[in-house]
């Protein structure tokens, strides 16, 4: 005959009172209202129910009592190792991380690959709200998001006007980058950016396209650079502006080899981040070239990599920035109207920039 197996049945809440000799209610504040109890007694509680194999309120049965997910979701449209991968976006997320922990709640990613439309992640996240990190005006990640009958905030793009937005004055850090190197003497140029749209295009950009683009943060800093160069003569419809779809060290080495082979005598090379200027930075020494003398490099972000190789760029707070988005979406208070937070910037003057050669020449030796 075979033998029954005795399987213990895990304690309950009831249970658990029932041992003590105390309330039901007693029980769940030693969970989730600690100061609600003497410390002495919540020790009991914990004890006992550690004892008992009591795991503690069931998580899902409390949010729907109380319609509270006790977490904010973090929409990025990326693959989920790009949150721990990029520099600015780890800076962002310990921000955002930061205000999580002030509020004691908790922090869902909600990554989705910019190249599919399955949104079902969106719909499936339990959480009280989104805070929404660099997508294009028109990806369905959004879309869903703001179907949902929660807070949201949008850090960086897109600025919806009707959604409350944490960022930065992109056009006009890059605006101010752009007159520094005018002072120097740059006028021949090309840019290498980021991607403008969900399509892929890795490579030159017509200005349809520049004008047109979806993610608001890069065609404002080509706004800023192409309203800079304008204005002193340079014809901005001949300027080259390569695309890359990746952001990557490697996307900048082949964007820069790109521009550099259609036009060898461009004296400055602006890239909208910091990681696409690193691998301009290494093209241009595996063509020999000396930077900043032969060719200036710049970048915007202002990241650790970027101090640490001397780049000239345009520094953002990327912690704060995700701080506020938390504490914007975490404050309950009733408003009646978006509110935007604008957070200053910093131009960085590093070694990667100088007057070009000829420039140099002409001040020091007159026409």
């Amino acid at each position: 005959m075979a033998r029954s197996m005795h399987v213990r049945r895990p304690a309950t809440l009831a249970s658990l009172a029932a041992e003590l000799g105390v309330s039901r209610t007693t029980v769940s504040n030693a969970y989730n209202r600690p100061d609600q109890l003497s410390p002495e007694l919540r020790r009991r509680v914990l004890e006992t129910a550690r004892r008992l194999g009591y795991p503690g309120p069931d998580p899902v049965a409390r949010s729907l009592r109380t319609r509270k997910a006790g977490a904010v979701g973090l929409l990025l449209t990326e693959n989920l190792s790009y949150a721990f991968r990029d520099p600015a976006a780890i800076g962002f997320l310990e921000g955002l991380a930061l205000a999580c922990e002030d509020a004691g709640t908790g922090l869902l990613l909600v990554p989705a690959n910019p190249e599919r439309e399955d949104v079902a992640a969106v719909h499936r996240a339990g959480v009280d709200g989104f805070v929404v990190y660099s997508v294009p005006d028109d990806d369905p990640h959004l879309a869903a998001v703001l179907e949902r009958p929660v807070p949201t905030v949008v850090c960086d793009q897109p600025d919806l006007g009707n959604v409350d937005r944490v960022g930065i004055d992109d056009r006009a850090a890059m605006n101010s980058l752009a007159k520094h190197l005018i002072s120097l003497g740059h006028r021949r140029i090309g840019v290498v950016c980021m991607r403008l749209a969900r399509d892929r295009n890795d490579g030159y950009v017509s200005l349809e396209r520049q004008r047109s683009a979806h993610f608001h943060v890069q065609r404002a800093r080509i706004a800023g650079l192409a309203e800079a160069f304008t204005e002193v003569g340079v014809d901005w419809a001949g300027v080259p502006v390569v695309e890359r779809f990746d952001h990557a060290i490697a996307s900048g080495a082949s964007a820069a080899a790109q521009v550099l082979d259609r036009d060898p005598r461009i004296t400055a090379l602006i890239c909208t981040s910091d990681i696409l200027a690193l691998g301009a930075l290494g093209e241009a020494r595996k063509r020999g070239l000396n930077v900043p003398h032969d060719l200036t490099v710049t970048g915007f972000d202002g990241i650790r990599e970027a101090e640490q190789a001397g780049l000239t760029t345009v520094r953002q707070p990327v912690l704060e920035k995700g701080r506020a988005a938390g504490k914007l979406l975490l404050d309950s208070a009733e408003r009646t109207r978006p509110r935007s937070v604008t957070l200053a910037t910093e131009l960085v003057l590093g070694s990667t920039a100088a007057s070009p050669r000829g420039v140099v020449e002409e001040r020091w030796f007159g026409p």
